[in-house]
C-alpha cells in the first residue's frame, strides 16, 4: 500500500513515519515541499505519488493564530482539504482528512457522537468544519478522523510546555473548567493504520484518547509522571481570556471505532506515559 501524507512535519506526520506498518510505502510532504491551498501543486505531488490513500494532516492549527486571520483559516482549512480531496479521488486514492473536537459548541454533558450536530465557536471551528463538509460532499473513499489534543514528537505540544514550565517556574496555573481526550500522536497515528487496515467505511469517525481529563488534571499527570514536585493549581477559562474561545467539553466517543476494530483506543494515562517514557529514553516519542 502507498501513502502520501501531507503536512508530514508536524505531529501526526511524524508519528505516522515512526509507526509506519510493514508493507506500507510512505511519502511524506512539509509544507515547504507541498502548499496545499495550491490546486494545481496539489495535483501533481498526489498524481505523480501515486498513493492508493492520502492522509491529510496539513492544516492551520493556531487556534487563536486563525481567529487573528481567518481568512488564510479558511484558505488552508477549507480550500486546501478541497484541494487534496479532489486530487486523492483524480488519482485514485482514498483520502483522510483529520479534524477537530472545535466543530462542536463544547455544551454537551456526554461524549459526542459522529453524528451530533455541530456548531463551531470560533475561525478555527468554523474553517475546520467547512473542510469537513466539502470532503464528505465529494463522495467515495473519504474518511473525516476528528481528534483533539494531541501530543508528541515533531512539535510545540501541552506536555513540552508543562514539562518546560514546571522546571523553570515555582508554581503553574492551569485551566480546570475545559475537558477533552489527551492523545498521543503515536496513538492518534496507530488507530489511523488500524481504519486502513479495516478498511473502514467512508464518512465521519471520531479517534482521540480513551478517558478524559481537564488541562489541569492532565497537568497534574504530566508534573508526577516526569518525578517533578512544582505545585499545580487550577483555574478558570475567565482567569486567562484567549482571542478565539475553546469547547468547555469536547470529549468525543470511540464507539464506532472500537466496534470497528474491535478495540478502544488507548488511553490517555497509556499515551503520557509511552511519551515520558520515550523523552527519557531520547527517542523523542518512538
Amino acid at each position: 500500500m502507498r501513502v502520501l501524507v501531507t503536512g508530514g512535519g508536524g505531529l501526526l506526520g511524524t508519528a505516522l513515519s515512526r509507526t509506519r506498518p510493514p508493507g506500507v510505502e510512505l511519502e511524506s510532504r512539509r509544507h515547504a515541499e507541498l502548499d496545499v491551498t495550491d490546486g494545481a501543486a496539489t495535483r501533481a505531488a498526489i498524481a505523480a505519488a501515486r498513493p492508493d490513500w492520502v492522509i491529510h494532516g496539513a492544516a492551520f492549527t493556531d487556534v487563536d493564530g486563525c481567529e487573528a486571520d481567518p481568512q488564510r483559516a479558511l484558505r488552508v482549512n477549507w480550500l486546501g482539504t478541497a484541494n487534496v480531496v479532489d486530487a486523492a479521488a483524480r488519482a485514485g486514492a482514498g483520502c483522510v482528512c483529520l479534524s477537530t473536537d472545535y466543530v462542536f459548541d463544547g455544551t454537551a454533558t456526554a461524549p459526542y457522537l459522529e453524528h451530533d450536530p455541530t456548531a463551531p465557536q470560533s475561525a478555527y471551528g468554523r474553517s475546520k468544519r467547512f473542510g469537513e463538509l466539502e470532503a464528505l460532499a465529494r463522495g467515495g473513499r473519504v474518511l473525516v478522523v476528528r481528534t483533539q489534543w494531541v501530543f508528541g514528537a515533531g512539535g510545540r505540544n501541552f506536555v513540552d510546555t508543562i514539562l518546560k514550565a514546571a522546571r523553570e517556574r515555582p508554581s503553574l496555573k492551569v485551566v480546570a473548567d475545559q475537558r477533552g481526550c489527551p492523545t498521543w500522536s503515536n496513538h492518534l497515528a496507530r488507530g489511523l493504520w488500524q481504519l486502513l487496515a479495516a478498511d473502514a467505511a467512508p464518512g465521519l469517525w471520531h479517534l482521540s484518547a480513551t478517558g478524559d481529563a481537564s488541562w489541569h488534571e492532565f497537568a497534574c499527570a504530566i508534573v508526577a509522571g516526569a518525578g517533578l514536585a512544582t505545585p499545580v493549581a487550577p483555574c478558570t477559562t475567565a482567569d486567562f481570556p484567549r482571542p478565539a474561545r475553546r469547547p468547555a467539553y469536547g470529549v468525543l466517543s470511540k464507539q464506532k471505532f472500537a466496534a470497528a476494530i474491535g478495540a478502544p483506543p488507548p488511553s490517555w494515562q497509556e499515551g503520557l506515559a509511552g511519551y515520558l517514557a520515550a523523552l527519557r529514553e531520547g527517542s523523542g516519542g518512538a
